[in-house]
């Protein structure tokens, strides 16, 4: 059964076989290719070996990203924990106040220091 759309077409052999010019022609085409191959098969290797590798440092920069974040939270949430707590106890209004000054004081120190640097 033959498909229409395949591009294969056969040699014409000749009835006394191939000669053997023709033949060594098409044996050193076909050592030409395959030594192209070759090439391209070991640069697709050393490729997928590179890609390989930038995966699995990307992977361990990540999962220390990911760490990082973990320990941030966590200490996020213990200290805002504390920052309740403190604003609940009798005179917290005023600590909280007290704080949210120096937190404003400190930002305007910066700003001033990096717009006259």
């Amino acid at each position: 059964m033959r498909r229409n759309n395949y591009p294969y077409q056969p040699l014409n052999h000749q009835p006394s076989g191939p000669s053997p010019a023709s033949h060594d022609s098409l044996e050193a085409e076909n050592e030409q290719a395959a030594e192209e191959l070759k090439q391209k098969i070991g640069a697709l290797k050393s490729l997928t070996i590179d890609i390989g590798n930038e995966v699995r440092y990307q992977d361990k920069l990540l999962r220390g990203i990911d760490d990082d974040m973990d320990r941030t939270s966590g200490f996020l949430g213990n200290t805002m924990t504390r920052v309740l707590r403190l604003a609940k106890q009798g005179g917290g209004a005023r600590q909280m106040l007290y704080m949210f000054a120096f937190v404003l004081v400190v930002f305007f120190i910066l700003w001033i220091t990096l717009k006259f640097k």
